[in-house]
């Protein structure tokens, strides 16, 4: 039976629903491997180093990010928002905190790694978990600041989700957005971009990659990039000229970010790997010596 609700500007039948079912996918796929790596850290006593709470803290974060997307999709197949406006504003701010915190994880693995190959200096618990509280409660204040009028949170084009409002491009979202950005995006991305640099560096003395050092960067910038270029366009052009459609290819790149990190910081770790392996087929794998072991 066909919605009696008016369809989004710009958008046809085919197209909320394509976009819905792409909002389920990567909601549910991203949970469900995001969910593995979260159990997976929690049964293997092995995995529970420093280093790795950093992964588990992304994969939280990640898993975050999953249940806005299944949000969305389940409103793009009603092709409306059921939530009212005090929906939209906490799903804007559960969404937009855990994309911030997504990022900072990303940038803190980035900065351990970097650590841990280039100055052979091992992370501690006290400054991992210290690490994860920062960024949770740094995050938090970021995502609080449009609910009490500094930025606003309002629908995406589709209108089956929310998130920062950058239509108005006013002089209160571009106060808001240069200062979350450097804070929140750029230093990240600095962080992300010369650690492997130099982990790259170091490999190639050694002659002894132990993985490709470009793809934490490539795997980021396509997943938040467009969202980035998209935010800072609106500060000085009139965003709602773009195509709707253009527009929403933002939000939706930006949740595969979930999917996309398990490969690169889970499966893509070899000691993590293996304690996935283990926790799913119960076999243990040969992997390379654990530091910093759980007590």
């Amino acid at each position: 039976m066909v919605s009696s609700y008016p369809l989004p500007d710009g958008f046809s039948d085919f197209d909320v629903f394509s976009l819905g079912s792409c909002l389920l996918v990567e909601g549910l796929l991203g949970f469900f491997l995001n969910a593995v790596t979260v159990a997976a850290f929690l049964k293997i006593r092995e995995l529970r180093t420093p280093s790795n709470f950093l992964v588990l803290s992304l994969a939280l974060a990640d898993m975050g990010i999953s249940t806005n997307a299944t949000i969305a999709a389940f409103s793009s197949f009603l092709r409306y928002w059921p939530y009212g406006s005090d929906g939209c504003q906490t799903h804007g701010f559960q969404g937009f905190v855990t994309a911030l915190a997504s990022i900072h994880f990303i940038a803190a693995i980035a900065w351990d790694r970097y650590h841990q190959y280039c100055t052979r200096t091992k992370l501690q618990w006290s400054s991992a978990i210290t690490l994860a509280i920062f960024i949770w409660l740094f995050t938090a204040f970021w995502s609080a600041m449009p609910l009490i009028g500094w930025g606003e949170y309002d629908y995406e084009p589709l209108r089956t989700c929310c998130t920062l409002d950058y239509s108005k491009g006013d002089s209160n979202y571009t106060s808001y957005l240069i200062p979350m950005a450097i804070f929140n995006m750029a230093i990240q991305t600095f962080v992300v971009m010369s650690s492997y640099q130099s982990i790259g560096q170091k490999f190639k003395k050694t002659g002894n990659p132990r993985f490709n050092t470009s793809t934490p960067l490539k795997t980021f910038l396509f997943c938040w990039g467009p969202y980035g270029v998209l935010a800072f366009y609106a500060a000085v052009e009139n965003a709602n000229l773009v195509s709707p459609k253009i527009r929403m290819l933002a939000p939706i790149l930006a949740k595969t970010s979930p999917t996309f990190n398990v490969f690169v910081y889970a499966l893509g770790n070899e000691n993590y790997r293996g304690g996935i392996w283990q926790f799913l087929t119960g076999e243990k794998t040969e992997v390379p010596q654990i530091e910093n072991k759980f007590k």
